[in-house]
């Protein structure tokens, strides 16, 4: 038996509506969910396939960190999926700091987050203190390093650069995904990017902290 504890505005996305959401990740993770809704404390209790219900706890943290359901639910998908969270908190030297690094992930109008999820293929939210990815070991590899890469200092031109260059490597290696226009069961259609290179004026934003 695991626990996961969440931020308590969350707790309505874990449960869903009447708790549907709920019983659906009992259901397709063969465990069982205790929520205490005042904590934000999650028992995990695997009833089924111990190999199937590993992947418990990461569904529940990863609704948690800001991930929509569905998308929790992928780490069901493939044996090979996971999740990964990325700690701002311990680079960042203060909530102003935060705020600003958050501001330089997420970008003008969600543009540099949109396009870690476009080159890489995995899944990215950033909420709270956190950088939350799911994706193939690959493709979160990606996106960590290009988060460290933002987090250090690095201009968003030449993180675009390094995504896209991942992205073409990952294309050749035939490590395709399905986030680009194109008919099932036909060759994903080529992806076309205009990036700006020195988009790196701060973004202010206020987003409610856990």
């Amino acid at each position: 038996m695991q626990h996961v504890t969440i931020p308590q505005d969350r707790i309505g996305a874990l449960i869903g509506a009447g708790g549907e959401t709920l019983r659906e990740i009992e259901e397709r993770a063969e465990v069982r969910l205790n929520v205490d809704s005042e904590t934000g404390s999650v028992e995990i209790e695997t009833v089924g396939d111990p190999v199937v219900g590993l992947k418990g706890p990461d569904i529940v943290q990863a609704i948690g960190r800001g991930f929509h359901p569905d998308d929790a639910l992928t780490l069901l998908d493939d044996e090979m999926r996971m999740f990964e969270l990325v700690d701002l908190s311990a680079a960042t030297r203060n909530k102003n700091d935060l705020q600003r690094q958050k501001g330089r992930l997420i970008g003008e109008d969600g543009r540099t987050r949109e396009l870690m999820e476009e080159l890489s293929g995995a899944s990215v939210v950033v909420y709270g203190k956190t950088v939350g990815i799911i994706g193939g070991p690959q493709e979160v590899e990606v996106v960590r390093s290009a988060v460290e890469m933002i987090l250090d200092g690095a201009p968003h031109g030449a993180v675009y650069s390094f995504l896209e260059r991942k992205h073409n490597e990952m294309q050749q290696q035939g490590m395709g995904y399905h986030r680009y226009p194109g008919g099932e069961g036909q060759p994903e259609a080529e992806a076309e990017f205009e990036v700006e290179t020195d988009p790196d004026s701060d973004v202010s934003f206020e987003e409610p902290e856990p």
